[in-house]
């Protein structure tokens, strides 16, 4: 995933920041030797297409889905650490 905030594909995609501050996913890291660890995705259906600047806040996005919401949902994934 680029660092970029604005995205150029799909046009007008954007990104917020991450849980580090910045922008960019970095992917899965699992510490080694823990064993697999879960990553749990969110995922809405929207009534409409938010205007939410590149950069916003996840705090930013809840608030901007408040009312418009359809359906909701988790994807979750896991992974372990794989030594090269």
């Amino acid at each position: 995933m680029p660092t970029d905030p604005a995205i150029p594909l799909p046009e007008g995609a954007k990104q917020g920041v991450n849980s580090r501050g910045s922008t960019g996913n970095f992917g899965m890291k699992p510490p080694a030797p823990d064993g697999a660890h879960s990553y749990h995705f969110q995922v809405f259906a929207l009534d409409k297409t938010l205007d939410l600047k590149p950069g916003a806040t996840r705090e930013d996005l809840l608030k901007a889905m408040q009312g418009h919401v359809l359906a909701k949902g988790e994807v979750v994934g896991t992974n372990d650490h794989q030594p090269n």
